[in-house]
């Protein structure tokens, strides 16, 4: 593809993003919060405004910034909702636009919310990060999901405050998640694990789930100065669950709902993840160059599934930690802003793997 095609595409994707709403796809939504309108204040919604603010640093478009900013005047003035895993999602942006813009604001906002991470989070067992979200307390419980959504922000924010112990506890969280959730045999990871019950719940290698540690973890590296050590580890732990995800991506490029089941469906938002994370991870050289041919051939599996305006298609709803393996089977797919956003990073992305393509022919 052309530069300029992908630039087309780009700009559909994020106007497709603004004017999502709940009715999307005729979907009855199941949360408390709505997480497919742009206009709410949950995790879906804060996973669209990180990628618009990382495609924002990488244009400098300016209508992109005024518009995120505009995003969180709107949503502070309204009141914000209650405070969990999943709503501290979208303070990852704001920690970048309180240093952006100077904002007290923005920054008390974002010591409040890291204050409430660090002092008053539900904790699991080795102080995991219960994953609380809104109308369901999960007691006992550690999910993949948590690293993207809450720790990425604390470690963000320990930058911005200049305060090394949110930087410490994220540091924690992901050794303590990695070490619950990691399946030993194949390198991938467990959607959750139950302390009440000792179980991964299904034992479900979910793809979305994945996805999160495979894209959450080159931005953490961006954002966060973490000792060698710990560096390696959670690299080491990002290339084995590539060598896996590679032997398990379809002919076509995607990856199943459920990895390890084809009779699942196959689903994109996990397949654009995939490609943003393992094309990123090449190009910082955290990953061997033999991955970006998979993440190439997963970008153009996802540029498929996107339509004339922008909409990415095959995008499953969210999904809790499910008790069987076929709960997975059955949520239903329609236009979410995690799907659009994970798109555009992987487009964005993978137009500079083109860019050296072409300049090394």
């Amino acid at each position: 593809m052309r530069r300029d095609e992908i630039e087309g595409m780009v700009d559909r994707i994020i106007g497709s993003m603004r004017t999502l709403g709940a009715e999307a796809g005729g979907l009855k939504e199941d949360c408390p919060i709505s997480i497919i309108d742009m206009n709410k204040w949950e995790w879906p919604q804060g996973v669209g405004l990180f990628a618009l603010y990382l495609y924002y640093k990488e244009t400098g478009r300016q209508d992109i910034l005024a518009d995120l900013i505009g995003w969180f005047d709107s949503r502070i003035s309204e009141g914000l909702p209650d405070k969990n895993v999943n709503t501290a999602c979208p303070m990852l942006t704001l920690s970048y636009l309180a240093e952006e813009t100077g904002s007290p604001d923005y920054l008390a906002l974002c010591r409040e919310w890291a204050r409430y991470l660090m002092e008053a989070m539900p904790r699991t067992e080795e102080a995991g990060f219960q994953h609380t979200v809104s109308g369901h307390l999960n007691e006992g419980e550690l999910w993949d999901d948590t690293m993207y959504m809450a720790v990425l922000f604390l470690a963000r924010t320990g930058i911005v405050l200049k305060d090394d112990s949110c930087l410490q506890e994220s540091i924690r969280q992901f050794l303590v998640h990695l070490k619950y959730l990691t399946d030993p045999r194949t390198g991938l990871f467990y959607h959750g694990w139950s302390f009440e019950r000792n179980d991964h719940f299904a034992g479900a290698l979910w793809a979305r789930g994945n996805a999160w540690y495979t894209a959450g973890l080159v931005d953490y590296l961006d954002m966060a100065p973490l000792p060698e050590g710990v560096k390696l580890f959670l690299l080491s732990s990002l290339e084995r669950q590539v060598r896996k995800l590679a032997e398990l991506q379809t002919e076509e490029g995607m990856w199943h709902t459920l990895l390890d089941d084809p009779s699942s469906y196959v689903e994109t938002s996990a397949t654009a993840a995939f490609a943003y994370g393992m094309l990123k991870a090449v190009r910082r050289g955290y990953l061997d160059g033999r991955y970006r041919a998979s993440g190439l051939k997963a970008l153009h599996a996802v540029v498929g599934q996107i339509d004339g305006e922008g909409v990415v298609r095959g995008v499953s709803y969210g999904t809790a930690v499910g008790h069987t393996l076929q709960q997975y089977k059955d949520i239903p797919l329609c236009p979410m802003p995690y799907g659009q956003s994970m798109a555009l990073l992987a487009l964005v992305e993978g137009l500079k793997h083109l860019e050296d393509e072409r300049a090394a022919e």
